[in-house]
């Protein structure tokens, strides 16, 4: 059996057509992180939300927002895309840009395709009411009011978001330390709560959520990719002054 490694079939740096293509290769070399893992995660959902809703007595339409889940999981592979592949990419010669690019391009490349099978899964669902049984996962009617398009870009946010965050932290542990990383999430925390707290004093939650139903499934969406630029650019300027 060989024993080859995998990094070594790679081009060499005098005849590779782009140093980024081979850092999205090496992510991809261990397909389980973007591809089996999701995969299995989506196919499990499924399974327990239509037997969950199979459970419940009623002919109306039933909706299990679980398909959500999925997404979840991009939070650690943003930690793994860093942790396990960032010094085998500085041994390719692959600037830290180079290794930020194509990490992020193969974790769009798996949310693009996660987002499209959750579009299948729609469909299905459409042209079958729900599995036979108005049981519904994947369709939800206030994700697809704008169309197929923004329900996709929805689906595509939500683990790409979750990979930014993931991957931040990577960066924070690689660039200081668990102490840092740990006092990082305690503030994010924090901040959030101190948020809600806000919220819950000056009793806006009513208009919190007047306003987010005003905005809308597509405008929340625009506002979470802002978020993955932020994201992005906070975890570009910690991964520049990273050691391998």
């Amino acid at each position: 059996m060989s024993t080859a490694n995998p990094l070594a079939e790679m081009p060499t740096r005098a005849h590779q057509p782009s140093r980024i293509i081979n850092v999205i290769r090496l992510q991809y070399i261990n397909t389980q992180t973007f591809v089996w893992v999701p995969l299995i995660i989506v196919g499990a959902t499924v399974v327990f939300a239509l037997i969950i809703l199979g459970m419940i007595p009623t002919e109306e339409h039933r909706y299990w927002m679980g398909i959500q889940s999925p997404p979840w999981y991009f939070i650690p592979a943003g930690a793994m895309a860093l942790a396990y592949s960032f010094p085998f990419s500085q041994a390719m010669s692959a600037t830290r840009r180079e290794f930020f690019i194509g990490t992020v391009a193969a974790a769009a490349l798996s949310a693009a395709g996660l987002s499209l099978i959750f579009l299948l899964i729609a469909a299905f669902e459409r042209a079958t009411d729900g599995y036979w049984m108005n049981a519904y996962v994947a369709y939800v009617p206030d994700l697809f009011a704008n169309g197929w398009v923004s329900a996709w870009l929805t689906y595509f946010t939500l683990p790409m978001l979750a990979f930014m965050v993931g991957f931040w932290f990577a960066t924070i542990y690689k660039r200081w330390n668990a102490t840092i990383l740990t006092l990082a999430i305690i503030g994010v925390s924090l901040l959030i709560l101190a948020i809600a707290f806000i919220i819950t004093r000056t009793e806006s939650w009513p208009q919190v959520g007047q306003w987010a139903t005003n905005a809308g499934p597509t405008v929340l969406t625009l506002y979470g990719l802002g978020l993955v630029a932020v994201l992005s650019l906070g975890s570009y300027a910690t991964l520049r002054r990273t050691i391998a």
